[in-house]
């Protein structure tokens, strides 16, 4: 359940982070709501940044060797 919790905070802070870009580049804002809009972009950017940090470190195959489980770094490049 966290995981979903996780995924859709993460989903929602992206769609707000594009929806407040949008905004900001229609232009049509005054400088104190740009500059308000721009912060909490700031904030959903890290947010967003934090997020994938944790999922990437996340990220790791469980390999079998000798009858034991041992966990390893995520290559994407070794999956394609």
């Amino acid at each position: 359940m966290a995981r979903k919790k996780a995924s859709l905070d993460f989903e929602q802070s992206l769609t707000d982070l594009q929806t407040l870009v949008e905004r900001l580049e229609n232009g049509e804002l005054s400088l104190e709501d740009s500059l308000t809009a721009f912060e909490h972009g700031i904030r959903l950017t890290r947010d967003c940044q934090a997020a994938l940090t944790q999922a990437e470190q996340k990220v790791q195959i469980l390999m079998e060797r000798d009858g034991e489980l041992e966990e390893a770094p995520f290559d994407a490049d070794r999956q394609a």
